[in-house]
């Protein structure tokens, strides 16, 4: 038994010196490249929004609302493009006959919902719009909305189209939710040859009992994206 535990602390000892030391390939500013922020709404980023009671606190740790609001501030200045990917669900979403834990949860909350895809009424204000500080960003030329994903990822919208369209392949992630939106749209982004960095302090996550979802997109974001920056990092980038 003591020769298991000591293999056991080895092996752990052995892994955690691996990533460590896991290479970083780094993430160059260029032309080519566009921000994308997943979910800058309501339900997520304001106190009276659906899911503030479990993403609130991890929204304040990282100051996301201000970080944010920064990207969109120097890509104001520089003319960047920025995509929103959105979330959204209407009547018919409802309807749906099998759903996942977090569909269930967000149908049941009225999420992101909207009156349907012809109507913005009673969008003004709602848990699906704009946090309103960034409503003087976003509606802006250089503002791309792409149309709702209705899970987690891009395969449902028109994001990585509207992307090739424009003529990007580089892609600075940031919004929310970190283990959720955000990741998957990492994943699909890279799965289809994007070139992705993610801002870490720009998106948060919900965080329940035994349940950290932040923590746990952190370590995807490491072993994924070509480089994961801070806010701070990544507008220094920007400005140049």
């Amino acid at each position: 038994m003591k020769n298991l535990k000591t293999t056991i602390v080895a092996l752990v000892a052995g892994i955690s010196t691996v990533f460590a030391q896991l290479p970083d390939p780094g993430f160059t500013v260029d032309d080519k490249t566009a921000i994308v922020i997943t979910d800058p709404q309501n339900d997520f980023l304001s106190p009276d929004g659906a899911a503030w009671g479990v993403v609130g606190e991890s929204v304040k740790a990282n100051n996301t609302v201000a970080n944010i609001e920064a990207l969109f501030k120097v890509a104001k200045a520089k003319n960047i493009t920025v995509f929103i990917s959105p979330h959204y669900y209407y009547k018919h979403d409802h309807n749906w006959v099998f759903e996942g834990t977090l569909e269930v949860l967000m149908h049941k909350i009225t999420m992101f919902d909207r009156e349907g895809a012809l109507t913005s009424e009673g969008f003004e204000g709602s848990g699906a719009d704009w946090l309103d500080d960034y409503k003087k960003y976003i509606d802006r030329d250089n503002v791309i909305v792409a149309n709702p994903h209705k899970l987690y990822g891009p395969e449902s919208n028109d994001l990585a189209l509207q992307l090739r369209k424009h003529g990007f392949n580089k892609v600075i992630l940031a919004g929310m939710s970190a283990n959720l939106c955000t990741e998957s749209h990492m994943r699909e982004l890279i799965e289809n040859g994007f070139e992705v960095a993610v801002v870490k302090d720009a998106t948060a996550a919900a965080i329940l009992p035994g349940l950290n979802g932040y923590e746990a997109a952190l370590v995807n974001f490491r072993m994924l994206a070509s480089h994961v920056f801070t806010t701070e990092e990544i507008i220094k980038e920007l400005r140049k």
